[in-house]
């Protein structure tokens, strides 16, 4: 029943910041935003932000493809989040990093030169 991963949802506390930070740390604008929510459309998948609940790394990671995780992982980085799990090599060309958004949610990067969107159904 599973399809893949759909939407993430990070809360911020602070919408505003937290729109600029996303905006500047995936390169794109959201296309939904009102105080209550703001979307990102970011590779067929849904990034939400949410001005309630509790920033944190404890809860689930989900991980977004990238072509280069660790150019991925030194712009996160360079843009103020925290360095959380650095680039490794986990096996079968396939590279893993995490870092902390500037609001204590953890974001996952996987650069896995393997993987096929086309043949997710």
């Amino acid at each position: 029943m599973i399809r893949g991963l759909r939407t993430v949802i990070y809360p911020v506390g602070d919408l505003a910041a937290g729109k600029r930070w996303y905006a500047q740390a995936f390169g794109i604008e959201p296309y939904f935003d009102e105080p209550y929510y703001v979307g990102f459309a970011v590779g067929g998948f849904e990034l939400g932000l949410v001005p309630d609940g509790t920033p944190g790394a404890a809860g689930a990671l989900a991980y977004w493809g990238v072509a280069d995780a660790k150019a991925a992982f030194a712009k996160f980085v360079e843009l103020g989040a925290a360095e959380h799990e650095p680039p490794k090599d986990v096996g079968g060309g396939i590279t893993v990093a995490s870092v902390l958004d500037p609001f204590g949610n953890a974001i996952g990067l996987i650069e896995n030169p393997s993987f096929d969107p086309s043949k997710v159904g």
